[in-house]
């Protein structure tokens, strides 16, 4: 079968859960290989990792530059890798950092990019994505006409499904173009024990109607109680009441939860355009007739501050 690489996000030695789902996908389209850049000592542990989740092949490169360089180092092996194995398609998880790696990737590889699928699936002739596209209005099936497509797939498209390959680790030496630039300094992000909101499988979200910083309290307890990642409006980061980081929306981040809680939210395009694909959507909204009661799997109409306590205290209580 063809030969199809993933490249593998990871962090404090452990593999991101997206790339696990891309480990599923692959299996759908040919014979999934791991690419492992960066991770030194824990190359072992995340190449054994990959290969629970169908990876046949590991290819591991380690070098100083994959952490002290941004994108171009990435670039560099994969092009590598994908010229070497004649790899029939590459699978990159949505993010910003990615999406320009696997521009950068096609455009070495002489193929064409797709960005932000749903899905991956294998058509009579190569990989078939599926998109949503127009503020998530639409969904169109998208092909790569020349080359082997290179595909940036959204956090939670589907459920990583355990399949244990053999995960033959192959180290490779990449040969790094350099220009590329270099971190000089980093602060790390403070914790806050959440989930990372685009890879998060619930997301609640508060916009406008919780009429202050402090009135997010309600919507972080229930992200709390159900593990979950608190989102905002952009309203609400306008507002100044919630970090520019969490906002959901067309221009903030795109998340596609298994669940997702939208709490005094109306349900504008814009922030529809960031959390559409969601598998499952709840609403609590004073205003019967907000926008987001058009979308909703589960609408309640009532205060925030009323409904969202009374759901953490069943949930905690379940």
């Amino acid at each position: 079968m063809s030969e199809i690489l993933v490249l593998v996000d990871h962090a404090d030695g452990a593999v991101r859960k997206p790339a696990l789902e891309l480990l599923t996908l692959a299996r759908r389209l040919g014979t999934p290989s791991a690419v492992v850049l960066g991770a030194g000592a824990a190359a072992a542990d995340i190449a054994a990792k990959a290969a629970e989740y169908g990876a046949a092949k590991v290819y591991t490169a380690d070098a100083e530059e994959f952490t002290s360089q941004l994108v171009v180092p990435k670039v560099d092996a994969l092009t590598q890798i994908a010229k070497d194995t004649g790899a029939a398609a590459v699978l990159v998880t949505s993010s910003g950092e990615n999406k320009e790696v696997a521009a950068r990737t096609a455009l070495r590889l002489g193929s064409g990019l797709i960005t932000d699928a749903v899905d991956v699936e294998q058509g009579t002739g190569g990989p078939v994505a599926t998109q949503s596209v127009f503020a998530a209005s639409f969904q169109v099936k998208s092909t790569v006409t020349t080359g082997a497509p290179v595909i940036t797939v959204k956090p939670n498209s589907t459920a990583p499904e355990p399949a244990p390959a053999a995960g033959e680790v192959q180290n490779v030496t990449v040969a790094l173009s350099g220009n590329a630039a270099t971190v000089t300094a980093r602060t790390p992000r403070v914790s806050t024990g959440r989930p990372e909101l685009t890879e998060a499988a619930i997301v609640v979200s508060g916009g406008r109607g919780v009429g202050a910083a402090d009135g997010f309290t309600v919507v972080e307890d229930l992200a709390d109680a159900l593990g979950a990642a608190v989102g905002a409006s952009r309203a609400a980061v306008d507002a100044g009441w919630y970090p520019h980081s969490s906002q959901v929306g067309q221009t903030g981040k795109q998340v596609s939860p298994q669940l997702y809680v939208a709490a005094g939210i109306s349900g504008a395009i814009q922030h529809r355009a960031g959390m559409q694909t969601s598998k499952t959507i709840v609403a609590v909204n004073k205003d019967p007739e907000a926008p987001i009661f058009e979308l909703v799997d589960y609408g309640v109409v009532g205060d925030l501050f009323t409904v969202l306590p009374q759901l953490t205290g069943e949930v905690k209580a379940g």
